[in-house]
């Protein structure tokens, strides 16, 4: 069976544990309360509404394109691509391009970005092979101008962070649904969180300021990730509804998007 992404892969390495596909998703939810195409996202009403359901929907279709054959994960960009051009027809406008590269471009750096602070540097290879899937993924969708390289990128990801970004209206209702869905004691945590990850652009438009209290931790948690311990502090960050789901981010989704 062919798979869109190599078995041996990092990217399936990155996506397969929970630690990091939570510490991905609250980088992207930090930088996406910044673009400012962000508007969009309130368009259908599903982030401001349900945030945390949107961040399991999205890792969910993220997960099954790293898993799935190669068929499947075609099926599940197809669907993605749908779900967004349905969108832009009840709004009358098309999402910029930017925008696309943007949401892209955050995949691919939250995933190098997240392995790194919880596992070890990556390989100059294994990098580029994170942006080949991503690159892959947003081929795929049709998005245009995409570099043709991992080198190429890393400017073009500068440029993006650099004329897409704002802090607007939008970032602070954003953050003001994290606070009411995650509970004040989740959602300082989650600050904490994002904090370790965010370029250093991110971190000034929202405001973060001085260094993470959970940088000295982070040691720590490498070393006895494995243990009860940890697991209970994982599955606490999130309310108890979504307790199943994180366990379920260390387990791989089927080989095939149904």
């Amino acid at each position: 069976m062919e798979y869109f992404v190599a078995q041996d892969s990092v990217v399936r390495t990155i996506w397969g544990k929970a630690d990091t596909v939570l510490f991905i998703f609250a980088g992207a939810a930090a930088e996406f309360a910044v673009n400012k195409a962000v508007d969009w996202l309130y368009f259908t009403g599903r982030l401001p509404a349900d945030p945390l359901g949107r961040l399991f929907s999205t890792v969910e279709y993220a997960r099954r394109i790293v898993f799935a054959d190669s068929r499947g994960a075609e099926q599940a960009i197809d669907t993605i691509a749908a779900i967004h051009g349905a969108v832009e027809a009840k709004r009358g406008q098309q999402i910029p391009a930017w925008a696309y590269r943007d949401v892209l471009y955050m995949l691919m750096d939250y995933s190098i970005r997240a392995f790194e602070l919880l596992e070890r540097p990556l390989a100059e290879a294994e990098r580029a092979e994170v942006f080949d899937v991503f690159c892959r993924v947003g081929q795929r969708m049709g998005i245009s101008d995409l570099p043709a390289t991992y080198a190429a990128w890393l400017p073009d990801r500068q440029r993006h962070l650099a004329q897409d970004l704002v802090h607007s209206a939008c970032t602070t209702d954003l953050y003001r649904q994290y606070r009411r869905h995650l509970g004040p004691v989740r959602y300082r945590l989650l600050l904490q969180g994002q904090r370790l990850v965010v370029p250093a652009l991110v971190s000034q438009l929202l405001g973060f300021g001085r260094r993470s209290w959970l940088q000295p931790v982070v040691p720590l948690y490498r070393a006895t990730k494995h243990l009860r311990l940890s697991q209970w502090v994982k599955t606490s960050l999130l309310p108890l509804d979504y307790r199943a789901q994180i366990a379920a981010l260390d387990v791989a989704p089927a080989p095939a998007f149904q």
